[in-house]
């Protein structure tokens, strides 16, 4: 078949051309006591749209830096004893989306939280210094500045809070939440998964977010990617910081977080990915040391995978 990246045999050996800061243990383990020492204030208020067997209620929280963050959250009418629950995450720039592609979940007994990250297409507030939307240019956000600045930090640890949050819900068993999504949410679904260990299964599509010097090198930044090459063209043209450029994105690399993970994990692959190669996303997978399974589509790219959902449905709602 034909390749857009390395052979499968060492695509299943590959662990990423990214750096790992000497101190991303520390820096992860500081950035969470932040979060914790929040005060929230989570307010409830009830959706316009309701079904007939689920509650529906926009769901909002404060962040790190003070923005209010917002989710949509579903939560089954009638329930025997604790609920599990799903948190899920959306695609670069997107929203959480409607409410009815949630209610399968809600139909089979889940609490289900799906995140706005902040500044793309939803309700979520981005407080960097300007009011409104950023929708993009999210990837560079702050990365002039102390590694604490980058925007994908604060959104990486929006996943875990909002995670916190629905397994502190009454009626919902923390032993039982599972994390989900593709391309920007599958990156999201694994930063959640790593920086909330109680998450119990981990389904990610596609992930973004992984391994940028791989991308770099493979000519790939463009598409979702393409703000690295804008990057240095605007601000370092003769490359003279490369280094220390993808020094600092490996703070919101999710290879590097994967490590951390203790759920059950399931990705889904394309091996014709062309805008997240296949072999960042096996940069991640493969230092995942949890139980783990991949499901691999040698002829599709970055698209809807014919099947998936339905496995993924069935991962995430089999018997805990």
């Amino acid at each position: 078949m034909p390749l857009v990246d390395l052979p499968l045999e060492k695509l299943h050996h590959y662990q990423g051309l990214s750096p790992r800061p000497g101190d991303f243990d520390a820096f992860w383990d500081r950035s969470l006591a932040e979060m914790k020492a929040l005060d929230p204030k989570v307010d409830l208020v009830p959706a316009a749209f309701q079904a007939p067997f689920a509650d529906c209620h926009d769901l909002y929280f404060t962040g790190v830096g003070g923005s209010r963050i917002h989710a949509k959250l579903l939560r089954p009418k009638a329930s025997a004893g604790l609920q599990p629950a799903v948190v899920q995450f959306h695609g670069y720039t997107g929203s959480c989306g409607d409410w009815q592609g949630k209610l399968a979940l809600v139909a089979a007994g889940f609490t289900v939280a799906a995140l706005d990250c902040r500044g793309q297409g939803g309700r979520s507030e981005d407080r960097g210094g300007v009011s409104g939307t950023t929708h993009n240019g999210h990837i560079i956000r702050g990365l002039d500045g102390a590694p604490e600045g980058l925007l994908f930090r604060q959104i990486f640890l929006d996943t875990a809070q909002l995670a916190g949050i629905v397994m502190g819900l009454p009626g919902v068993d923390a032993t039982r939440v599972a994390a989900m999504g593709g391309s920007q949410g599958g990156a999201l679904a694994i930063a959640c998964a790593a920086l909330e260990p109680r998450i119990r299964r981990l389904a990610t599509v596609f992930p973004f977010l992984s391994d940028y010097r791989r991308v770099w090198e493979m000519d790939q930044a463009k598409d979702a990617y393409a703000e690295l090459k804008t990057y240095f063209r605007n601000f370092d043209p003769l490359h003279e910081r490369e280094d220390e450029i993808f020094m600092k994105l490996g703070y919101i690399d999710i290879q590097n977080l994967a490590p951390r993970i203790k759920a059950e994990t399931v990705m889904s692959v394309g091996l014709m990915d062309s805008v997240c190669p296949p072999s960042t996303q096996f940069a991640a997978y493969n230092k995942i040391t949890a139980p783990k399974s991949l499901r691999i589509y040698p002829d599709f790219g970055h698209e809807g995978l014919p099947g998936n959902d339905d496995a993924i449905f069935q991962f995430v709602t089999r018997p805990y």
